[in-house]
């Protein structure tokens, strides 16, 4: 559906409601036109971009919503492909959405899917700023990237607290490891990291006069925008590498654990096969057999099977096995 339609002049929103037939005409003496759509159909889609000459394949990967982030150009029509993204800190989770920009050089269309990174707030916010608007197209399509990558800021601070958290369970005492939650961040990690590494090229491409849509005053901010998201996936590739790390950790730690497991296992049954030895041969009912028939022999049996249990008991305390 069509979220919002608005036709701008030198930085200004002109009044009144405009239908989609008529707003491209009145920017054709100065200004533009914004056009924000959520989850189109195919006829919605394909209205819209017979209207502002819109590639039918671009206009088809626009209804899908499962295109990578990328920069394309149709006839002189750029593509501009993000996802966005929020952290959802009780799941441990991320969502992504995506926004799909074409960007002429009086138009805007922006195509959003999902609940992630929604417009209307950013509409009205540079609404207020007549200045960012008077520059065109290109400066709203910066806001839309910087508004994309302050989110991932923020998705990347709950990863990574996330990751501490999992890092200090690793190594302490608790025999439990978080293996299984361990798995889930990376999974988590590796899909954010499919969203930020495609995005370093059409950012470069953009802040280097590649789109003819951003002027040439936009492409320092975007600049700038290009190396955030290269510090963004630089701390990605980083917790990558320090999951992958904590993995061989928890693993290792269970190992050791089950080792341990074990050699206590043993040393108690080796405590107790040889009283059982012992006392089985007794049981036998054999002839001549130490104490046998004495007085007190029993007692000094159980006696020596305890010394017995003790001293071993000793040994295998001092070696660490119990």
């Amino acid at each position: 559906m069509i979220v919002d339609l608005a036709v701008y002049r030198d930085g200004r929103r002109l009044p009144g409601e405009l239908d989609l037939e008529d707003a491209f005409e009145h920017c054709r003496d100065g200004g533009f036109v914004w056009v924000g759509l959520h989850e189109p159909t195919h006829e919605e889609i394909n209205r819209v971009g017979a209207e502002f000459g819109i590639h039918e394949l671009a206009a088809e990967d626009a209804v899908h919503a499962k295109q990578r982030p990328k920069l394309e150009e149709y006839d002189g029509v750029h593509l501009l492909v993000l996802k966005p993204a929020r952290y959802d800190d009780a799941t441990e989770s991320i969502e992504f959405g995506e926004i799909l920009l074409f960007i002429g050089a009086s138009f805007l269309v922006a195509v959003r899917h999902g609940q992630a990174a929604p417009l209307v707030d950013l509409r009205r916010s540079l609404e207020s700023r007549p200045d960012q608007l008077r520059l065109g197209p290109g400066a709203v399509v910066h806001a839309i990237v910087d508004r994309v990558i302050d989110d991932y800021a923020t998705v990347m601070a709950g990863l990574e607290n996330d990751v501490d958290e999992v890092e200090e369970h690793v190594f302490d005492d608790a025999r439990d490891m978080p293996v299984k939650r361990i798995y889930f961040l990376k999974r988590q990690v590796i899909q954010f990291h499919r969203a930020t590494t495609p995005l370093r090229e059409p950012l470069r491409r953009m802040a280097s006069a590649e789109v003819s849509a951003v002027p040439e005053h936009v492409q320092e901010y975007f600049r700038d925008t290009y190396d955030h998201v290269i510090r963004i996936d630089e701390r990605v590739e980083n917790l990558r590498e320090l999951l992958n790390g904590l993995l061989d950790a928890a693993m290792s730690r269970i190992g050791v654990q089950q080792n341990e497991d074990m050699r206590r296992i043993s040393a108690w049954v080796a405590i107790g096969v040889v009283p059982t030895l012992i006392t089985s041969a007794y049981g036998m009912n054999l002839r001549r057999l130490p104490f046998d028939n004495q007085l007190h022999g029993f007692a000094m049996v159980s006696g020596a099977l305890l010394a017995i249990a003790v001293v071993m008991y000793l040994v295998f305390h001092r070696r660490g096995w119990l």
